[in-house]
C-alpha cells in the first residue's frame, strides 16, 4: 500500500485525497519503497491543478509497528507527512503520522 496524499495545510494537515503511486524500488517492495522523481513531478502538477497541497506519503509496515524505520528516515523529505499503517495478519491495526524535523521524526496530528 503506497499512496501520495493531498489536502490543505493549517494548524493541522487536512487530508482530502489519496492517490496510488508506483513503488519504483528494486528488490523487496514489500519492505521498502521509493517514488521516482517523475512521479513526484506528476504529483506536484496534479496538486497544482486541483488547488491542493501535496502533503505526504502513506505506506504500510507489514508485521511491524507504525513507527518510522531507519530507511524511512533516510528517504524522508522534511516537509512531508509520513502516515504509516501497521498491518498485522493482513489487517490494519494502527496508524500514526510523522514529520522529519532536524533529522529526527516527530509524531504529528492529521485530520483525514
Amino acid at each position: 500500500m503506497l499512496r501520495l496524499f493531498y489536502g490543505q495545510e493549517g494548524d493541522q494537515r487536512h487530508i482530502s485525497l489519496a492517490r496510488p503511486v508506483e513503488n519504483s524500488k528494486a528488490g523487496d517492495q514489500r519492505r521498502r519503497f521509493e517514488i521516482s522523481p517523475l512521479d513526484y513531478m506528476r504529483a506536484e502538477q496534479f496538486a497544482l491543478e486541483q488547488g491542493l497541497s501535496l502533503l505526504g506519503i502513506y505506506h504500510s509496515h507489514p508485521e511491524h509497528p507504525a513507527i518510522p524505520s531507519e530507511h524511512d528516515r533516510v528517504q524522508a523529505q522534511p516537509f512531508f507527512s509520513y502516515l504509516i499503517f501497521s498491518v498485522i495478519g493482513q489487517k490494519v491495526v494502527h496508524y500514526r503520522s510523522w514529520q522529519l524535523k532536524e533529522e529526527q521524526f516527530e509524531e504529528e496530528t492529521i485530520v483525514i
